[in-house]
């Protein structure tokens, strides 16, 4: 698709999520256009049924189908199979981290943290599927640096019932920091604090 087409889209399903992971999604992208998702497995959403903005805020919701064999159940806990909560809080940064660069930020996206993270529930292998819904309340593009920042509130559920709420959450897309040589050393190949993250 092209990039006009990318940023008016308001649904994607797994092919054009994972397209975008490897970098195939958008022909010809504009130049800094180098964000991406995690690929699978650790890509931790299927499809997104819809996505859009309202100025400076938005909305996303995402969904997972959870499988039998899921890598994260043969390891978390051996005799005790149950989905590392972490790994849903990494689906709320995977979501704003894609808001972000289909609203035009341009660069490589980084999570940023968040406040408080509330689980009531768990996601067991004979569970169906998993819910995102995020609503972003602030996406701000810096005009200095050419970062871009999201802040938003996430809540997920499995099967209809809500399991975790994670407030405060915050991803950044930041230009010149990609490492696409991997695993040469280069530039980039060493991490560390990034002075120019603001």
């Amino acid at each position: 698709m092209t990039y006009e087409e990318f940023r008016k889209c308001t649904r994607f399903g797994l092919e054009e999520l994972i397209a975008f992971a490897y970098g195939t999604l958008v022909d010809s992208p504009p130049e800094g256009f180098a964000a991406r998702l995690p690929a699978p497995p650790f890509l931790m959403l299927d499809r997104i049924i819809d996505i859009r903005a309202d100025g400076r805020r938005g909305r996303i919701v995402a969904e997972l189908d959870i499988r039998l064999d899921s890598w994260y159940f043969q390891c978390h806990m051996p005799g005790d199979p149950v989905q590392p909560g972490c790994l849903g809080v990494d689906a709320i940064w995977q979501l704003l981290g894609f808001f972000c660069v289909w609203r035009g930020a341009l660069g490589s996206g980084r999570a940023l943290g968040c406040g408080e993270v509330v689980f009531s529930g768990q996601i067991r292998p004979f569970n169906r599927i998993v819910r995102y819904e995020v609503e972003v309340r602030r996406f701000t593009q810096l005009k200095e640096s050419g970062a871009s920042i999201v802040i938003g509130e996430g809540i997920i559920s499995v099967d209809g019932e809500t399991i975790a709420e994670i407030h405060d959450a915050r991803t950044g897309v930041f230009k010149g920091i990609s490492y696409p040589d991997y695993p040469r050393r280069s530039a980039n190949s060493i991490g560390g604090r990034m002075n120019d993250a603001s």
